[in-house]
C-alpha cells in the first residue's frame, strides 16, 4: 500500500475508488488548522515537548507512533544483528508539503521500545517515484549477489502509475539502502492492482518465494536470486474487497504439527466482516495454497488493525523459533485517515496497535492463531493496583486514575442466574458521559467494544459471538492514549480500537446489568516507556 490514498467514507478500501490523498476545499483547510510544528525525532511514546505546550498531550505512552508528520503500512521487521529492524511507510511533507512515503526505520530489542534511525530510504530517490510497500529478507547466502548477509528490499514503486516491483539493497546492515536496477525485477503484466510483495525463504524448496497483492488475488512467484520471478500460481478471494499486504509464513502448531497460513488485510465489511487482517491455515505445495476452510479467521475484530505484518521470532541464539511469531498492525483506517487531534495536539498522525506475541494453537475445527501482547510489556510497569476478587450488581467507580495500563481480571457469574451486560467503562471522564464501554453480553451472548461515547473519528461497536457455557471468561485489556485493545480468552478474538480521551478522561467503572458477577483477580498494571 501507499500513503498517498484517501477513501470518501462512502467507498470502502476494496470499492474499486482511487484512493489518492487529495486534501482539497474545505477539508484541506481544518488539517491545515491542525497541523502543529514537527516535533523533536522520537519513535517511542515518552514524554517530550511540544512547540506550544510544552508537552505531549495525546502520544500515546507505550505503543509506537511516528516521530512527526504521518505514518501508515508497517513493513516486516527483520533480525539483523541482535536487534529487530521495524521499517514503516513515512511521510515528512504532510499534510501541506504533498504526498509520496519514504521507508522510515526503528530499531527494536524487545518489541516495546523502539528506537528512530531516520530515513533509510528517501522518497522519490529516482524516476520511478516513491516507495510503497514490499518486505526485507537477510541474503545469508548472498543469491542476489550483493554479498553475504545483505539486507535486499523487494518494493513496489509506480513509474508513470504503473505498480510494480524493484529491487533495492543494503550493505550497512539495512541502515540505507540503493537501487538495484531502473527497471523492476516483477513487471506489471498490464493489471491496475500489483502490489505489497512479501517474500519468505521456502527451505522445503530451496527458493525465494513471493506473495503479491493483485486486487483479488494474491499472486505466487519463484525465484532463485531474488532478481528473475516466476509466476507459479495464485489464491483468489472474490469476496473480501481489495486485497492488499499479503503474508505467507509456515508455522509450528502448539501440538507440534506443522501448517502453512496464508494471510492478507482485506475488507469484510460489506458481508458484516472485519477489514483488518485475514488468514487461512492451509497446505503450500509450492505453487498453490490450499486453505483447511475457505472461510477466513480473522488476526482482530476491531476497526484499526490494517496493514499487519507477522515476523519471525528469534532466540537468544539468534535462531529463528518458528512456533512463535510477532505481528504489528497499523491503528487506523483509509475510512478516516486523517482525522486526528494528535495532529493539533503532538504534530503527528501514525500509531500502532501494540505487537503481539502469535502462536498457532488447535481449536474446535481446526487451527488458529492466537494473540497475547507481547511479553516485554511486563517489564515498564511502574505501578501495579491488585485489587482481588472485586464483585459488582449495577456500577462500581474504581479509585485507579490511569491513562495508560495493562488491565486483567476473570468474568465470573452464575449460569443459573446469568447477568445481561457485563464490563468495563474505560478512559472515562470524570462525570461520566464520555468512556468507551469494554465486556460482554451474557444473554445473546458476544463481546464488545463501543467506542461510541468518546471522542473518535467514528464512532461504532464491534461484536465477536461468545461461548458463556463455562460462567466466566477471561478477558485482557490494554489502554493508552489513542487505543483500546482487548484480548478474549486466550487471544483468538481481539478488538483493536482508535480512541482519544481527553486530558482527564482516565476513570474506570465496572458495571453488571440485571444481576451480579465477579471481576476476579483485577490486576491494573499502570505503563509507560521511556528513553
Amino acid at each position: 500500500m501507499k500513503e498517498t490514498r484517501s477513501t470518501p467514507d462512502t467507498a470502502a478500501p476494496g470499492s474499486g475508488v482511487s484512493r489518492r490523498l487529495m486534501v482539497a476545499g474545505a477539508g484541506a483547510a481544518a488539517l491545515s488548522c491542525l497541523v502543529a510544528p514537527a516535533m523533536a525525532t522520537q519513535a517511542v511514546a515518552a514524554p517530550a515537548a511540544t512547540a506550544d505546550s510544552g508537552r505531549q498531550r495525546q502520544r500515546p505512552e507505550y505503543h509506537f507512533s511516528v516521530p512527526d508528520n504521518w505514518k501508515n503500512d508497517p513493513q516486516r521487521p527483520i533480525f539483523v544483528n541482535g536487534e529487530y529492524l521495524y521499517y514503516y511507510l513515512y511521510n515528512a511533507d504532510y499534510v501541506e508539503g504533498g504526498g509520496g512515503t519514504s521507508w522510515r526505520l526503528a530499531t527494536t530489542r524487545d518489541h516495546v521500545a523502539f528506537r528512530d534511525q531516520g530515513v533509510a530510504i528517501p522518497k522519490f530517490s529516482n524516476a520511478n517515484g516513491d516507495c510503497w510497500s514490499g518486505s526485507l529478507v537477510v541474503d545469508e547466502q548472498n543469491t542476489a549477489g550483493y554479498g553475504k548477509g545483505a539486507v535486499i528490499a523487494i518494493v513496489t514503486q509506480a513509474p508513470g502509475g504503473k505498480q510494480a516491483q524493484f529491487l533495492w539493497y543494503s550493505t550497512d546492515g539495512g541502515r540505507s539502502f540503493k537501487a538495484g536496477s531502473e527497471t523492476p525485477v516483477l513487471p506489471n503484466p498490464g493489471v491496475q492492482d500489483f502490489r505489497d510483495p512479501k517474500i519468505i525463504w521456502d527451505a522445503e524448496r530451496g527458493r525465494w518465494l513471493l506473495a503479491n497483492a493483485e486486487g483479488s488475488k494474491l499472486g505466487f512467484y519463484i525465484s532463485p536470486d531474488l532478481h528473475s520471478w516466476t509466476r507459479v500460481g495464485e489464491f483468489v478471494r472474490t469476496d473480501l474487497g481489495l486485497l492488499e499486504c499479503p503474508d505467507i509464513f509456515r508455522m509450528t502448531a502448539e501440538d507440534g504439527t506443522a501448517h502453512w497460513v496464508l494471510g492478507t488485510s482485506a475488507n469484510g465489511k460489506g458481508r458484516g466482516l472485519p477489514a483488518t487482517y485475514a488468514y487461512w491455515t492451509g497446505v503450500f505445495d509450492g505453487s498453490s495454497f490450499t486453505p483447511d476452510h475457505p472461510d477466513p479467521e480473522w488476526l482482530d475484530f476491531g476497526f484499526d488493525f490494517y496493514g499487519a505484518v507477522t515476523y519471525a521470532h528469534h532466540n537468544a541464539l539468534g535462531a529463528e523459533d518458528d512456533t512463535l511469531r510477532r505481528a504489528i498492525g497499523w491503528a487506523n483506517f483509509w475510512d478516516y485517515p486523517h482525522n486526528t487531534p494528535t495532529l493539533a495536539t503532538d504534530g503527528y498522525n501514525g500509531d500502532d496497535m501494540i505487537v503481539r506475541d502469535v502462536r498457532l494453537k488447535q481449536g474446535d475445527g481446526g487451527y488458529y492463531l492466537a494473540s497475547t501482547p507481547t511479553s516485554a510489556v511486563v517489564n515498564y510497569v511502574t505501578r501495579t493496583h491488585s485489587l482481588g476478587d472485586v464483585v459488582v450488581a449495577g456500577t462500581r467507580d474504581l479509585d485507579v486514575r490511569a491513562l495508560a495500563y495493562d488491565l486483567t481480571c476473570e468474568l465470573v457469574w452464575d449460569r443459573a442466574a446469568t447477568p445481561d451486560n457485563v464490563g468495563l467503562e474505560l478512559c472515562r471522564a470524570p462525570g461520566g458521559g464520555r468512556h468507551v464501554a469494554a465486556g460482554a453480553v451474557l444473554r445473546s451472548p458476544y463481546a464488545y467494544v463501543n467506542r461510541s461515547p468518546t471522542i473518535n473519528p467514528t464512532a461504532g461497536e464491534t461484536r465477536t459471538p461468545l461461548d458463556t457455557s463455562t460462567g466466566r471468561l477471561k478477558l485482557r485489556l490494554l489502554v493508552d492514549r489513542t487505543s483500546v485493545e482487548m484480548f478474549v480468552g486466550d487471544g483468538r478474538v481481539v478488538h483493536s480500537h482508535r480512541v482519544f480521551p481527553l486530558d482527564g478522561d482516565n476513570r474506570i467503572r465496572l458495571y453488571v446489568n440485571e444481576g451480579s458477577a465477579t471481576f476476579r483477580d483485577l490486576t491494573i498494571r499502570e505503563l509507560e516507556v521511556t528513553q
